[in-house]
């Protein structure tokens, strides 16, 4: 197991977490830098030094890059856990024999039935220690919400109306709904910022009734037990916290790192990470200026991409570890989500010749060198064959 930093060095201080919200209100997207982070956090940035290199399952056709400070050197593609199931997974093996040394899953995924196959994959091939394991906190961005909204039931209607307005200009004053920044990648995904930023508002007069929350704790505990028990394995190499983080406020709470601080005293974690498909910069930023999070698995895509820049920088001069999702769903059709053809087109242009389009999204990405690996659903033998054939591919990306 890794030497965690002591308590007193990396746990993020109530004045520290005030300092970054305000941040957080002015629009985190626009920062570029580390310069704005308080003293407190960048001790913080220090104090989490990047550990040795550590390599799995390493395979000469597989090529491998480093997961920010972790250490862990992970294959340029990743496991998804969307199609991992009871009846799905025995194509992994392939994925193995051709380097591949990272599954990815949450309690979300099937409703536990994604993390129990990776569990029964993992005893039969007695691969535990080839791969770095990686489930989420699900649910736990919405039990903020809940917290928040019972407040909100319980004010006059002035009042409400009031919080309602204010969480519209948070939004909009963000932009974070933008096309081309904002992407649909499934059926009501735009909705879950609705009670984000009904929170968010919420925050300057109601947040000493919520922060510390008991139910904090207890859910983060609860949701790692259930899965470590799923799997089988007696510790994650990386847990992100939110699963899905709506907003740059979801990853500036205490409550987060003082829990991860005990599961890694255990030895039940040994690192810290975020997923996010809304507002994807501003989460990466918040989280890199937090000086807790050591990854970042973020919707990032040749459609995007350009928004994501400026905090792929932040992120990367913390010693954050990133890690591309809904790379290919941008130029492919999926749970129903329209694909305009002018996106193909584009993609096209940069990548030209014979390829499929997720083929080309996903080298697109790879092309960048501050992208640690991009996450793809390999739905069987077809997919694992043609994605990992990718890994280690060059090419001169044609600019418009």
């Amino acid at each position: 197991m890794n030497t965690e930093p002591k308590k007193n060095q990396n746990k993020l201080k109530r004045r520290d977490f005030l300092t970054l919200g305000a941040l957080a209100t002015a629009g985190l997207t626009v920062q570029t830098s580390l310069a704005n982070a308080s003293p407190q956090n960048v001790q913080a940035l220090k104090s989490n030094s990047v550990k040795p290199q550590e390599w799995r399952n390493r395979q000469s056709e597989m090529s491998y890059r480093q997961l920010g400070r972790t250490g862990y050197m992970v294959s340029e593609f990743v496991s998804g856990g969307d199609p991992i199931r009871l009846d799905n997974y025995k194509h992994l093996n392939l994925a193995l024999e051709k380097g591949l040394n990272y599954l990815d899953m949450a309690p979300a995924y099937g409703r536990g039935e994604c993390e129990e196959t990776y569990g029964k994959f993992l005893k039969e091939s007695g691969a535990r220690d080839k791969v770095f394991l990686n489930t989420k906190i699900s649910g736990f961005n919405s039990l903020r919400v809940r917290l928040y909204r019972d407040i909100f039931k319980g004010l006059p209607s002035g009042k409400q109306e009031a919080i309602q307005k204010k969480a519209q200009a948070m939004r909009e004053a963000r932009a974070v709904d933008k096309p081309g920044y904002f992407l649909t990648y499934w059926n009501g995904q735009r909705e879950r910022f609705e009670g984000c930023y009904l929170a968010n508002a919420m925050m300057a007069d109601y947040a000493h009734l919520v922060d510390g929350s008991p139910e904090f704790r207890k859910f983060i505990f609860a949701s790692i037990e259930k899965s470590l028990t799923r799997v089988g394995t007696d510790y994650f190499d990386l847990v992100m916290c939110p699963h899905g983080a709506d907003s740059a406020e979801e990853v500036l709470m205490p409550e987060i790192y003082e829990v991860m601080d005990e599961l890694k005293k255990q030895g039940k974690i040994r690192a810290l990470g975020v997923s996010t498909h809304n507002d994807p910069a501003g989460v990466l930023t918040a989280a890199a200026k937090s000086g807790q999070y050591d990854a970042a698995m973020m919707a990032y895509n040749v459609i995007n991409g350009g928004y994501l820049d400026p905090a792929i920088d932040v992120a990367h001069e913390a010693g954050m570890g990133i890690i591309g999702m809904k790379v290919a769903m941008a130029v492919s059709n999926h749970h129903g989500i329209y694909v305009p053809d002018w996106r193909i087109q584009k993609l096209n242009h940069m990548i030209p010749g014979e390829m499929k389009p997720p083929m080309k999204a996903y080298l697109w990405a790879l092309q960048n060198p501050k992208i640690t690996a991009v996450i793809s659903n390999l739905w069987d033998e077809t997919y694992v064959n043609e994605n990992l054939s990718l890994a280690g591919k060059k090419v001169e990306l044609v600019e418009s």
